[in-house]
């Protein structure tokens, strides 16, 4: 019992590992060696080692600290523990790559700029996917946002483009600035992109005369709820049966296959939701 509580924690843990080391690549392996410099308390780390050739990781670690003292009365316990995990995995990646990487694999700065800003979007969405949290300016724009009517995303933002546009007082160079909005918004689109991807939702509506069995089996075998809808055909005018079922995007094709091995002359409609609210899908937030 104790094993099958703590296996959805590890595994929790082990994917916003994996998204944490995606990011701390983008960093050491991109950006870095071209001094383009991202949002964030990354960024602002970046920044101090550019100016003075401190790793990027002990900057990181001390602003981090700093922020997490100011947070834990206003922000709580548990957002806080959060944030030191993935506070402190990152500054281990950072400290890790950048002792290991030293020259840039990508000659072209704009491709290195474009391609950082991808992977770590991919880093941070899956990351945030998981409920984790990499501190930083989103521990700044929520305790802003607990006495001021500001959305933290609209915090975040401008605190991102002040640290970019700090940037050119270090490097003297407008087109570094430039290439680390062209990070910063490649970065936001990724994350949005795996967010979306992460928790998209189908409805679906199955016309069979084996309906049964397919609801037996779609119950069973993907555990999701099936609504059973009186219908008429038009043409015929015989009495069917309509199912309808609300699954996740990754459990359509397992839904189509179960489907087609019941009744391959099954009639299916297909369609994408905005939001899915309930047990097995998002809880609705206030």
């Amino acid at each position: 019992m104790l094993k099958q509580n703590l296996w959805p924690f590890i595994k929790s843990q082990a994917i916003i590992t994996f998204g944490l080391l995606l990011y701390a690549l983008a960093w050491t392996t991109f950006l870095l060696p071209f001094k383009i410099t991202g949002g964030g308390v990354s960024g602002l780390a970046a920044l101090i080692f550019y100016a003075t050739g401190i790793p990027i990781s002990i900057p990181y670690l001390i602003l981090n600290a700093i922020l997490i003292i100011l947070a834990i009365r206003i922000l709580g316990k548990v957002f806080v523990y959060k944030s030191i995990y993935g506070i402190l995995v990152l500054a281990f990646f950072l400290q890790l790559f950048q002792s290991l990487i030293h020259h840039a694999i990508v000659k072209d700065q704009f491709m290195s700029a474009i391609i950082g800003g991808i992977l770590s979007g991919i880093g941070i969405g899956i990351v945030f996917t998981q409920g984790g949290s990499t501190g930083g300016t989103d521990i700044i724009a929520m305790m802003i946002n607990r006495y001021k009517n500001i959305s933290p995303g609209r915090l975040i933002l401008y605190v991102d483009v002040f640290i970019i546009s700090s940037s050119i007082i270090l490097s003297h160079s407008l087109e570094n600035m430039v290439y680390g909005y062209v990070t910063l918004v490649v970065a936001t689109f990724t994350i949005d992109y795996v967010l979306s991807g992460s928790s998209q939702s189908f409805q679906v509506f199955i016309f069979s005369r084996n309906y049964e069995t397919i609801a037996f089996r779609i119950g069973n075998e993907l555990k999701r709820g099936i609504t059973m809808i009186d219908g008429q055909g038009w043409y015929s005018k015989q009495p069917t049966k309509v199912l309808m079922i609300l699954i996740r995007k990754n459990e359509s094709s397992f839904l189509l296959r179960i489907v087609k091995q019941e009744d391959p002359n099954a009639f299916i409609s297909m369609g994408s939701v905005m939001g899915v609210y309930g047990k097995g899908f998002d809880k609705i937030k206030s």
